[in-house]
């Protein structure tokens, strides 16, 4: 899990954990709290129980860090480990996740406007929520049902973040393909994305983050084909390679959905890197699944990729299956993450020597269309784009 800070000396701070949503999320309670003194918010996550523990772990560094401000936890571990959550000393309080954005839970005024990006990239939720029982996943539970951020406000964020400076766009959400279910005529995802970028010439790179390729309509498929200004990276919400373990999670598509996908995306766009989550472990997992889920990485081409071992969430059917052994858990997921190594060193190496367009980040280094992270010279810009020609790699960084 990732672990971000939106912070100032004895002012509000958001330590955000998790997923991009939580990253979007954070900093519009920064916004709203600048005027709220002495407080910290751990925005938290319970996508496992790893995360949890970051949880935790995050709200005991807070209070040493801060012994003396008002401690106060929302995100989805404050709904769904609740009570553990609200026992632990450090805590003065629980904010639910549905309400975090509210100004009232914080007895604030709403700010006009959105906040500033803090980030070259503007990440900007337009969905949240999800409709779908996967068996595996407790987010339903933290989220609520899937709802829709209509398209006129979507554009007025756009335009505010380009105002400021920002030159990429990151969609977030929960089930991000899902966006549109819920507004009247049931847009599919394809007509925000097109919205967006007809009504910004001036927008240099849309991003979109994790998605569900069975829910890729047409006309978002044909964008991610050909449109240079949506970023050649497809990050898919995978989470196994055999059929059996993806009925069983009651995901809605096939390893043969995925790999017709990319294949389909890469006919056109040669140039596409691809993500996916993986989880490993999951119940009833046999070394023959597992070997599957070892293949898809190879079958997809994965470069950027997320293991998550398998963890029973609490009120969730794969909760109730035969377990796996941790052992054996922790052990195929580190086969999985050799595995992604292996194909993302050898991508990576292959970038070498290719002229790449770099969105410079605060950190020295910039993401390249493809999300390779690049090292850019010394003294530039943040927020600038330029060409770089890597000569090597060195610890996973094109320099």
């Amino acid at each position: 899990m990732g672990r971000f800070r939106v912070n100032a000396p004895l002012a509000p701070e958001v330590i955000s954990l998790g997923c991009r949503l939580n990253i979007a999320e954070a900093e519009r309670m920064k916004a709203m709290l600048a005027d709220a003194g002495d407080v910290v918010v751990v925005n938290s996550c319970a996508v496992t129980s790893e995360a949890v523990r970051q949880t935790r772990q995050a709200i005991r560094r807070a209070r040493r860090e801060r012994p003396d401000a008002r401690l106060i936890v929302t995100g989805c571990a404050a709904d769904i480990e609740r009570d553990q959550i609200a026992d632990m000393p450090e805590v003065d309080g629980l904010i639910a996740n549905a309400a975090k954005l509210d100004p009232r839970s914080w007895n604030v005024p709403l700010p006009e406007a959105p906040p500033p990006p803090t980030r070259t990239r503007a990440f900007i939720a337009v969905q949240n929520g999800c409709d779908h029982a996967c068996t595996f996943c407790v987010i339903p539970q933290g989220r609520g049902t899937s709802r829709s951020t209509p398209v006129a406000k979507v554009l007025r964020e756009v335009e505010h973040h380009l105002e400021l400076g920002a030159k990429e766009v990151v969609l977030t959400g929960v089930d991000l393909t899902s966006w549109g279910d819920d507004l009247p005529g049931e847009p599919p995802l394809g007509t925000l994305v097109t919205a967006i970028l007809e009504a910004y010439p001036q927008l240099a790179r849309l991003r979109l983050s994790s998605v569900d390729g069975i829910e890729i309509d047409d006309q978002l498929f044909d964008l991610m084909a050909s449109e240079e200004r949506l970023m050649p990276h497809l990050h898919l919400s995978m989470q196994h390679g055999h059929d059996l373990i993806l009925k069983r999670m009651k995901r809605r598509h096939s390893r043969a959905d995925a790999i017709d996908l990319v294949q389909r995306l890469k006919a056109h766009r040669p140039d596409i890197a691809i993500g996916a989550d993986l989880i490993a472990g999951f119940p009833t997992e046999s070394e023959y699944h597992h070997a599957a889920n070892l293949s898809i990485i190879e079958d997809l081409d994965i470069v950027h990729g997320h293991i998550f071992p398998y963890s029973p969430r609490p009120g969730t059917p794969a909760a109730r299956m035969p377990q796996v052994e941790r052992p054996t858990v922790k052990a195929r997921a580190a086969q999985l993450r050799e595995a992604i190594s292996r194909r993302r060193a050898a991508w990576l190496d292959s970038l070498v020597g290719e002229t790449l367009p770099v969105l410079a980040e605060r950190d020295g280094t910039g993401y390249a269309p493809n999300y390779a992270r690049i090292d850019v010279p010394e003294g530039t810009e943040p927020g600038t784009i330029i060409q770089i020609t890597p000569e090597r790699v060195e610890g996973g960084l094109l320099v």
